[in-house]
């Protein structure tokens, strides 16, 4: 429960898990607690003056804000380039602006992430494969750069309507998605403009996380 508000949270396996991502993004990133306690962080989306007249239905950006909404990451198109490039690309940035990860959308079901804000094969970090897309349901396979190719290294199975992603290592959730609720006598959801993310003990790479999130939710109408 965080500033009056709670949220339904199905159960997970509580297991210390280590990070196989061949990333150094300490600097400027966000830093869990170390004491064991989950890390929240809420997502809404914010509108914004588009760059030009072309970006108009994207011209929106994701926030990521603490508890004390304090904001942790922000999800933006990438400035204007003279350099044309075949991606749909949004950066992903700290709370000051410094870019983490590039998410890149190469083909319909394909998504790759990049280190700051390259886009060349060398600063590939991780790639992304739907394999499911229904109306209530989607999936995901994820591949990291130093893995097996053939062999996903994490899952995200949940529903865009509900604002439900869950992110899988093996058996072990990593990090959930999820509405929030009001208390009161009766439950009030909040609007799904804003919703929790939680992410699990025992995993330190949350702009990889957010990156994941940003993927799942990708096309899918947050403000409503």
């Amino acid at each position: 429960m965080t500033n009056g508000v709670a949220f339904k949270q199905s159960n997970y396996r509580k297991t210390k898990i280590k990070s196989h991502l061949p990333m150094d993004l300490s600097q400027g990133s966000y830093q869990p607690n170390s004491d064991g306690i989950p890390t929240d962080l809420f997502v809404s989306k914010k509108k914004k003056k588009p760059h030009n007249t072309i970006t108009t239905s994207n011209a929106a950006n994701l926030r990521f804000t603490d508890s004390a909404a304090n904001l942790v990451f922000s999800v933006d198109p990438p400035p204007p380039s003279n350099t044309p490039t075949p991606f749909l690309k949004r950066l992903l940035a700290d709370s000051s602006g410094n870019p983490l990860i590039s998410i890149a959308r190469n083909q319909k079901s394909t998504w790759q992430g990049f280190r700051k804000d390259g886009i060349e094969e060398k600063d590939l970090m991780f790639r992304v494969e739907r394999t499911r897309n229904k109306l209530t349901k989607l999936e995901f396979q994820v591949f990291v750069n130093n893995g097996n190719p053939n062999k996903s290294d994490f899952k995200m199975r949940g529903s865009p309507f509900h604002r439900s992603c869950t992110i899988y290592k093996g058996d072990s959730i990593v990090a959930q998605s999820s509405l929030m609720y009001k208390l009161g006598i009766q439950n009030v959801v909040v609007p799904r403009n804003r919703f929790r993310v939680t992410i699990f003990p025992g995993y330190a790479d949350n702009d990889f996380i957010v990156a994941l999130i940003v993927i799942f939710f990708y096309g899918r109408k947050l403000w409503i």
